[in-house]
């Protein structure tokens, strides 16, 4: 795997570390609460190590029943500790992070993943974890890309906010009855891709080749489609100030895109995130679904190990898989905690070998505890097995977004998710929406580097 991670400082460009594997992948969680000492207030306090900590679930709903079970196990193994669990959506967590921060009333622990974790750092939220992992059982047993990923995320001071949990890496995942039904070649180029989605749809029957993200979340899955068609393997030009997103061969992949809406997707694409996006593949006859290794299970689960295939993402100009960072995931401690003590407590035992593979099990997803990476299931478990295999051939680049720029996760949800749905609708041309992408970016790379310069 080539990984492109090229960003710049005022004066020349800056590489920043190198992230394999864990750079590629992603996932969610972490927590806060209050030991009942009254002591702390913003910068908080180590507190007694007991009493009640509050864990805020970033994917909530999705996650909730695996945390729980995490949960139930730490508080067997520390009967002197509880954790209030807090579920929230995705889509919504931020939101509320936020609001905490400005109003108060943030948990101790919380999910704290790359593409929020700059925003965060930056106001001052996250404990640095460095000095309590390097005294920690955890030191040497954590995916070191996924280490450096966060740190990298992290807004530059090059300090750990946040304790990966596990990566994510994106996935084709595609009907092989319906595929096999229609004669058609496994969707492993774009090519074979847009003539399957063309010759799956059927809307009289409400057969259709393919769902889009028109939703929540859109904005990744949107530039994965791009970079991957375009073979544009820099976020970022070679003077590193300004982005390659709005580059005529991004543009065209766009358009070729977002063409695909209502022509050979549902309708309802236009406002679905990806819990709708998914139940929606798993209840219908519908014949791709781009998404990443978290949703492998509930596809078991509904349509059984025979009716699908999930590989890694199609391969586009010369037989290269280009494709764009998810980001991994992880859980952060917050300054203003009471209780700091008792929350790594929680934050070590949810990254052990032990509760760490029964999560990423569950999940789908990509442990961050090197041991739990050894675990059997994960061979078992087809797409995670092969995006293993695609990351490490030396076929896949990586595209890596800009996580460290405190905007990003502004910019790539509430300024421009609005208007991705607009590009859907035909009311703007991809090249107005990736311009007006282009210029918020440079202008958020250009206020990093004279911070950071």
């Amino acid at each position: 795997m080539k990984i492109s991670n090229r960003t710049s400082s005022r004066g020349g460009r800056r590489t920043s570390a190198a992230v394999a594997l864990g750079a590629v992948l992603a996932l969610t969680a972490t927590a806060c609460g209050d030991d009942g000492s009254g002591a702390g207030g913003d910068k908080g306090s180590e507190g007694s190590g007991k009493g009640k900590i509050v864990f805020w679930d970033n994917n909530g709903g999705v996650r909730t029943e695996i945390w729980k079970e995490v949960i139930a196990d730490f508080e067997k193994a520390h009967p002197d500790i509880k954790v209030e669990y807090v579920g929230i959506a995705s889509t919504e967590y931020q939101s509320k992070v936020d609001t905490a921060l400005q109003g108060g009333g943030l948990p101790d622990v919380g999910g704290v993943g790359a593409a929020m974790l700059a925003g965060f750092a930056a106001q001052g939220a996250l404990e640095p974890l460095d000095d309590r992992l390097a005294k920690s059982s955890l030191n040497g047993k954590l995916n070191k890309d996924m280490v450096e990923s966060l740190k990298a995320a992290g807004g530059g001071d090059d300090k750990l906010y946040s304790i990966p949990t596990s990566a994510n890496n994106g996935v084709l995942y595609y009907r092989t009855d319906l595929f096999k039904k229609a004669g058609l070649e496994e969707p492993t180029t774009w090519d074979r891709f847009f003539t399957a989605a063309d010759k799956l749809t059927n809307k009289g029957k409400n057969e259709f080749g393919y769902t889009i993200r028109g939703g929540a979340g859109s904005i990744a899955q949107a530039l994965d489609a791009m970079y991957g068609q375009s073979g544009i393997t820099s976020f970022w030009d070679s003077s590193g100030e300004k982005t390659t997103v709005n580059d005529p061969k991004n543009v065209a992949a766009l358009e070729k895109y977002a063409k695909l809406y209502k022509r050979v997707t549902p309708a309802a694409d236009l406002n679905n995130d990806f819990t709708k996006m998914v139940a929606q593949w798993d209840s219908g006859t519908i014949g791709m679904l781009n998404h990443n290794l978290g949703s492998y299970q509930d596809h078991v689960k509904a349509l059984g190990v025979d009716k699908f295939r999930g590989i890694p993402q199609p391969t586009g100009p010369g037989g290269k898989r280009v494709q764009v960072s998810n980001p991994v995931d992880g859980l952060g401690l917050f300054k203003s905690s009471k209780n700091k003590e008792a929350a790594w407590k929680f934050i070590e035992f949810a990254t052990s070998k032990a509760e760490n593979s029964k999560f990423n099990e569950a999940a789908g997803q990509v442990p961050s505890n090197t041991d739990a990476a050894q675990d059997a299931w994960i061979a078992k478990a087809e797409p995670t097995k092969l995006a293993a295999q695609a990351l490490s051939d030396g076929t896949t680049t990586i595209v890596q977004l800009p996580y460290y720029l405190p905007d990003w996760n502004t910019i790539s949800k509430a300024d421009n998710e609005p208007n991705f749905q607009k590009v859907l609708l035909g009311k703007m041309s991809a090249k107005e929406f990736l311009d007006t992408m282009a210029e918020q970016l440079n202008t958020a790379q250009e206020e990093w580097n004279q911070q950071n310069g």
